[in-house]
């Protein structure tokens, strides 16, 4: 009998320590609220303002948050809202689409600001509870626990032949958590909410975090640029019907405000076409180059390496093809 009501305290005891560790580390964590410019259709095909909503968490004293690309990398303005409600713009320091990640900076810091520290997302292991806080369907601040269920690599598609590693998690992630951070139980963060599997479109108990090692070299140790162009990759018989010079490319659907693509003059597309069963932008600029690099499998990894080389100040060079032309077009490295 004493060594059953032992194992049923167990729980109890592990919650109550997430109770803890949750006040500790939940004024880290923020929404971050977009608005971007899309191409919609009705009478008119017109360009009309669309807002999108994620989490972040803060991670250093100079205003810099970790979140996830897919919530940020094509906005026109980003704002980030804390636990206390105030509101902060934010602006898009790098991203990087294929891994799911992106670092944002504040243009000035909230008093007494209280930083989240990483993790190392090696010592993870499947068993261990995690819990998540963020903001599904916009309820800030949202506490969700869980076990880790799986360590996955899988290998990164457009253009990179690199994998991500990512952090599987029964507990429960929605619409709003994207972005957010995965815990463990010394309330470090180990994972940054990407995606979740789901035939309903909500959660069905696998959801998973980009590992928090990954984040760290990627966003930090040697950062990805932010380019602010969402793209169409073109190849095999798609990139002979678009007459391109060489075997792969990019299509530019939409350019983010205040993003390297705008001060290149990169177009993006206006007519909305469906081609094999998916919505496309047509007559935008089509990539084929970055600083000579051409898209192709691999090519992601040698082109952060060329641009992370160049200084401030000195150009960068992409090569698009523009109404059937081939052209370069150079912008100064910020």
């Amino acid at each position: 009998m004493i060594s059953l009501i032992a194992w049923l305290a167990l729980p109890a005891m592990a919650d109550e320590n997430i109770s803890a560790v949750y006040k500790d580390v939940k004024n880290t964590v923020v929404i971050v609220t977009t608005t971007e410019r899309v191409v919609s259709t009705g009478s008119e095909i017109r360009e009309v303002r669309m807002s999108g909503l994620g989490s972040g968490v803060l991670i250093s004293r100079d205003g810099k948050i970790i979140t996830a690309s897919h919530v940020v990398h094509n906005a026109d303005a980003v704002v980030i809202q804390f636990e206390d409600g105030e509101t902060i713009p934010a602006s898009v320091l790098s991203s990087s689409p294929s891994t799911d990640l992106a670092l944002l900076q504040l243009e000035n810091m909230p008093p007494d600001p209280v930083i989240a520290k990483l993790g190392n997302s090696d010592k993870a292991e499947v068993g261990d509870q995690i819990f998540v806080v963020g903001a599904p369907y916009g309820m800030g601040h949202t506490l969700t626990v869980g076990y880790i269920s799986g360590k996955r690599k899988e290998k990164i598609m457009a253009g990179d032949a690199a994998e991500i590693e990512l952090i599987q998690t029964d507990a429960a992630v929605n619409q709003g958590n994207s972005g957010g951070p995965m815990f463990n139980l010394k309330g470090e963060v180990i994972g940054i909410v990407s995606h979740i599997l789901s035939r309903s479109g909500g959660f069905e108990g696998i959801g998973f975090a980009v590992a928090s090692n990954l984040a760290q070299d990627i966003l930090l140790k040697q950062p990805f640029f932010w380019h602010g162009l969402e793209g169409f990759y073109l190849e095999g018989a798609m990139a002979q019907i678009f007459n391109l010079p060489q075997e792969t490319g990019m299509l530019v659907q939409r350019v983010a405000k205040g993003s390297l693509g705008e001060s290149m003059g990169i177009r993006g597309g206006k007519i909305i076409a469906v081609i094999e069963d998916q919505q496309v932008l047509l007559g935008g600029d089509i990539i084929l180059s970055v600083e000579n690099v051409p898209l192709q499998l691999g090519f992601l990894q040698e082109m952060r390496t060329r641009i992370n080389a160049i200084k401030p100040g000195d150009p960068i060079t992409i090569t698009i093809l523009r109404a059937g032309k081939t052209r370069e077009i150079t912008a100064l490295k910020k």
